[in-house]
């Protein structure tokens, strides 16, 4: 039987008439201010109650699941599960967002499937977003980024946060100089129950995925679901084939009070084959068709096979909401994360003449296809945990709290040397064996590094929340103290061996809200984040065929620390929602991210941008189901710079006054969503401004749109199958053949004379193909 949001199943009748739909009204009670005209309470209609699907009632979210009321002093928007259900299930966390306000995503297949993608926001990247799942850090340990492609199963989510501006004081993370991007699990339904679905389209796409939900156990309180999909695909341009699989799982009590306490687990397989990332030149010269080769061709080191990307992680967490006496509650998430994986590259190695680091090797090392070709392998290993309690107290008009982060990574990131057979195949990708990579004639594995780090953070956080003017005004006041350290150890001869930073940094945040009535909302916040070095700037790295240094340590670059200032608008009205979004940002310190290619493989890297200034405008706009119809529209104008000349060698590079990279002056996106019960669709279309990949403004991609259109059914009910659904999604509807994004930024892309007379030397920057177009066709029936 399928449940409703709610976990009661719905009415048997698979319909009811779309006049009675249309009618139905769901009626929502809401406390007027004191002093507000209208009395103590105001009953507001506020549209139709939604239609039963196998993802619980659908239909009746606004602007089609674009948009919804917020209350939050900070600039806060929302995708619903409305939008989310009728988009490909393949879909990641990335692309789901791109048409919220100042979402600017970059992907490399259409369908959301691989791991190269971006996600910036007001021209902040990736590695500066925090993203949570249920209150657990979903980033790389070590490098901040993340990986939508990972995160969670679509059709499990309820709602995913995009907070464009700062962090919450009790987020626990340490990168989010940039915003937060958030993810929310449905809940589990209240009866026993299921979905089961099946997808095929472009790219020999196949994908299955089933999902049980317990019900009640026993009469233990305890629900809970349990889901797992597989997904396999073709590579859209070039060969190779992407293969995952997924378990998503989360079981809960509640209690009366608003109490409750769960388990929410996520676990991912993956093997993605990667898209070479062209520079300007080579997109222009060859288009799509810059690729990884097809075939292996004796020495040849652009073998797709050579470029693949295996990962494995289990993540868990345990929220708790548990009140302790009267107005005392005690909040928490502890969580465990462990996670495995590769990224490979096609080199050449002679077999005489290496170097272990600095120290000459004596002898050969024997490489069994006898072409010098193997894979430039950089593995990662992480474990991770923490906990993050917080204790809130009310009192009258006032809500204190405080709380506590700890989190404790151990992170390991050896880069051997993959052998590979005479076909070109990898002899494995995990390298889960020394015997599968290059050994020296003593036995020791052939390393380009051998890194460990060990990272602890420590914060403590504390603040006053106030209602005043008989709740009308909410003022929050806080303050959070981090203390990061980051312990190195490299064991490669010549290399530093052991390194470290360590940071603090005083985070005070204020907000406030203003409720001018029912319908009108002020809004305005003045908040700091910061954002520690990632794990590249603990280590050396050498050239094994040469002995020279290809990378080197740079533990004195300095925390990035942002000073954010919003001030909006919010109109939530019978039919209407929207805001308007002001803000303005300063940085220090401003940390960009970009991938070095060391021995062939791609390397997360980092560029100290210095100062940087950011200032615009976010608006969002949205109707509540009219007529079936529910449009949205969103758009941002961004002015963002660079404070300063940037150093370079004994240098500077002439950068101040220059637009930063990743960072589209406008942005725009129109949604347009219809459901009457029976049939139901959305077309998006998104607008990307043009955008610079250097800091010398001297390299640029063009401004692109693309348009995606979801088209379904949903049919009677049949016995136990109940809510059959057909969905056809069609993703870049146009084939529009564009550069989605900016890979790696670098400082300039032509040769540059500096401030004092160097010609420094350009460098080209690589870019994400946008991926084409794409059709997938999906059935869902529940049970």
């Amino acid at each position: 039987m399928a449940l409703s949001r709610s976990g009661r199943p719905y009415p048997a009748a698979p319909f009811l008439p779309a006049s009675l739909l249309c009618c139905a009204l769901a009626t929502t009670a809401r406390a007027a201010p004191a002093g507000v005209a209208g009395g103590a309470e105001d009953i507001t209609v506020s549209g139709h109650a939604g239609f039963p699907s196998v993802n619980g009632s659908v239909g009746s979210q606004p602007g089609g699941g674009l948009i919804r009321p917020q209350d939050a002093t900070l600039s806060t928007s929302e995708v619903g599960a409305d939008f989310i259900a009728r988009q490909a299930p393949t879909a990641n966390a990335f692309g789901l967002v791109a048409a919220l306000p100042g979402a600017n995503v970059a992907q490399a297949d259409p369908l959301g499937l691989s791991a190269s993608n971006s996600l910036s926001l007001r021209g902040l990247g990736s590695d500066e977003i925090g993203f949570l799942l249920e209150g657990m850090p979903l980033n790389d340990a070590a490098y901040f980024t993340g990986y939508p492609n990972q995160f969670s199963d679509s059709e499990n989510l309820d709602h995913i946060s995009l907070q464009q501006g700062s962090a919450g004081l009790d987020a626990p993370l340490v990168n989010a100089a940039g915003g937060l991007l958030s993810l929310g699990f449905r809940d589990p339904g209240r009866d026993f129950g299921g979905v089961v679905e099946g997808s095929y389209g472009s790219y020999h796409t196949n994908r299955e995925f089933v999902r049980l939900d317990t019900g009640e156990l026993g009469h233990s309180g305890i629900r809970g679901f349990v889901s797992y999909s597989h997904t396999a695909a073709d590579n859209w341009r070039g060969s190779g084939r992407d293969k995952r699989q997924h378990v998503d799982l989360k079981f809960q009590r509640d209690w009366d009070n608003g109490d409750h306490a769960g388990l929410v687990a996520t676990w991912n397989d993956t093997v993605t084959s990667a898209y070479e990332q062209p520079t300007l030149a080579d997109w222009k010269a060859y288009g799509r068709s810059n690729n990884y080769a097809g075939s292996f061709d004796g020495g040849d080191t652009s073998y797709w096979r050579l470029f693949q990307q295996p990962y494995r992680l289990f993540y868990a967490t345990a929220p708790l909401r548990l009140t302790l006496a009267q107005g005392l509650v005690l909040t928490a998430s502890p969580y465990a994360q462990y996670g495995y994986g590769a990224g490979l590259g096609g080199t050449t190695l002679p077999e005489t003449g290496l170097f272990q680091g600095t120290e000459p090797i004596a002898g050969s090392v024997a490489n069994p296809n006898g072409q010098g070709v193997a894979t430039a392998t950089y593995k990662q290993a992480t474990y991770r945990a923490g906990l993050a309690p917080k204790l809130s107290w009310t009192l009258g008009d006032h809500t204190l709290f405080a709380g506590y982060w700890y989190d404790y990574v151990d992170d390991r990131e050896p880069a051997p040397f993959g052998i590979v057979s005479d076909d070109g195949t990898p002899t494995d990708i995990w390298s889960n064996s020394a015997r599968s990579t290059l050994l020296l004639p003593d036995g020791r594995q052939l390393l380009a590094q051998d890194a460990h780090m060990i990272a602890q953070t420590n914060a403590i956080f504390l603040g006053d929340t106030m209602s005043l003017w008989n709740k009308r005004v909410t003022l929050e006041l806080g303050f959070k103290d981090a203390l990061s350290t980051r312990t190195g150890w490299n064991a490669i001869p010549g290399a530093r061996y052991r390194t470290g930073i360590n940071s603090a940094e005083p985070l005070p945040h204020l907000g406030a809200r203003w409720q001018i009535d029912r319908r009108n909302q002020l809004f305005m916040s003045v908040g700091t984040n910061f954002r520690v070095p990632a794990e590249t700037v603990l280590f050396d790295s050498f050239d094994p065929a040469s002995g020279t240094q290809t990378g080197a340590a740079n533990t004195g670059l300095r925390d990035e620390y942002s000073i954010s200032e919003e001030l909006g608008y919010r109109y939530s009205g019978d039919l209407l929602i929207g805001s308007v979004t002001l803000f303005n940002y300063n940085f220090t310190n401003r940390q960009v991210a970009t991938i070095a290619d060391i021995n062939g493989a791609l390397v997360s890297s980092t560029l100290n941008a210095g100062g940087q200034s950011s200032r615009g405008v976010d608006a969002e706009i949205g109707l509540r189901p009219w007529h079936h119809l529910s449009p949205y529209l969103s758009g941002e104008y961004l002015h963002a710079t660079i404070d300063n000349d940037i150093a370079v060698g004994g240098d500077l590079l002439p950068t101040a006054g220059h637009t930063a990279v990743r960072s589209p002056t406008w942005q725009g996106a129109a949604g347009l969503s219809y459901d009457d019960g029976r049939f139901f669709g959305v077309v998006t279309v998104k607008y990307t401004g043009a955008q610079y990949a250097t800091f010398t403004n001297d390299e640029r991609i063009a401004d692109h749109t693309q348009a995606d259109l979801s088209l379904g059914v949903r049919l009677p009910s049949v016995g136990r199958a109940q809510h059959p659904e057909l969905r056809l999604n069609l993703v870049n509807v146009t084939d529009e053949q564009v550069l989605s994004g900016v890979a790696t930024p670098t400082p300039n892309a032509r040769d540059t004379v500096g401030r004092y007379g160097t010609m420094i030397a350009g460098s080209a920057p690589t870019y994400y193909v946008g991926g084409g177009f794409a059709a997938l066709l999906t059935g869902t029936v529940g049970f």
